[in-house]
């Protein structure tokens, strides 16, 4: 295996390059040292160099759509812009889009709420976006033209705008933390698991929505997907301390503490562990984590 070293990164660098390359099973390059160097040195070194190994494994076969998920907090949007550059690298046109942005403002989620049950209004779980003008925008990505793309913004918890972007991309990913998720059998659900099912969803019509939408419209936006990348989390206790550090990234204002944040990752509980035990064996590559969120193990699903 050819050594990084000629891209001047530093010996713990250069080690962590390697140590990554060995556990994807893939030789490292020049070529590859070449991409690394294109990328941002701030970003986390492993997923640097994650995103080099997928780039130059794509450019032998572009998929159309991949998608990338992963518990909040996993690294998928930083992920994610790696990728896209790394493709760059590799003259792969690559347009990233976040789940996150298709949620229903909360106009909507009330509605949803009023209509079926009142955990719907807090945002999170399927059947809070707008998986419809999801697929829309994947398919459309793909051609010629200009395309609007909605934002949404988290510390107001709406939609804050668009941004137009020009087709076409010769490959759409798709980050999202159930991207890929599986529908439950029906007599699972029928347990609560947390104290939010427990006391709030005491007869199951919510989560049984929830999986409703993961049968139907989700499951034929996941169906679209040509290529999937699972960052599987060490735990649910990870997610949490995770997704509260990136409360970080938010105005003062608009930041929650950690039982605020404990409570909000119940909503995502069910759907997060189901994924844990189901989607390596469906993913085409599952990238495990550590604690300190480095790399600990990958497994292609060819391999």
């Amino acid at each position: 295996m050819d050594s990084p070293g000629g891209s001047g990164m530093n010996v713990s660098n250069e080690r962590a390059t390697l140590r990554v390359a060995k556990l994807a099973g893939r030789e490292w390059t020049p070529a590859l040292s070449a991409c690394l160097s294109e990328l941002d040195p701030s970003s986390p070194m492993d997923y640097r160099v994650l995103a080099a190994l997928l780039a130059d494994e794509w450019a032998q076969d572009v998929p159309r759509c991949v998608g990338l998920s992963g518990g909040q907090g996993a690294g998928k949007s930083t992920l994610g812009r790696l990728i896209e550059l790394a493709c760059a690298n590799a003259e792969i046109r690559v347009c990233v889009l976040s789940l996150d942005d298709f949620y229903f403002s909360r106009t909507h989620r009330r509605t949803l709420a009023a209509r079926v049950h009142p955990l719907l209004e807090t945002r999170g779980p399927p059947g809070t976006h707008d998986i419809s003008r999801c697929r829309e925008a994947m398919a459309r990505l793909g051609q010629p033209g200009e395309i609007e793309l909605p934002i949404f913004d988290k510390g107001l918890d709406e939609p804050s705008g668009t941004r137009r972007v020009r087709g076409p991309f010769d490959l759409v990913l798709l980050e999202g933390w159930c991207v890929g998720a599986a529908t439950a059998a029906e007599s699972s659900l029928a347990n609560p698991i947390n104290t939010l099912e427990r006391e709030r969803d005491t007869d199951a019509v919510w989560r049984r929505y929830v999986n409703t939408q993961l049968r139907e419209s989700y499951a034929e936006a996941w169906a679209d997907l040509d290529y999937l990348v699972y960052l599987r989390v060490p735990d649910l206790e990870a997610v949490r301390r995770w997704r509260l550090q990136q409360e970080d990234s938010l105005p003062e204002s608009q930041r929650q503490g950690s039982e605020a944040i404990a409570h909000f990752v119940e909503y995502y509980e069910r759907i997060t562990r189901s994924m844990m035990l189901s989607l390596p064996d469906r993913a085409d590559l599952t990238v495990e984590l550590a604690d300190d969120h480095s790399i600990s193990a990958m497994a292609f699903r060819s391999a």
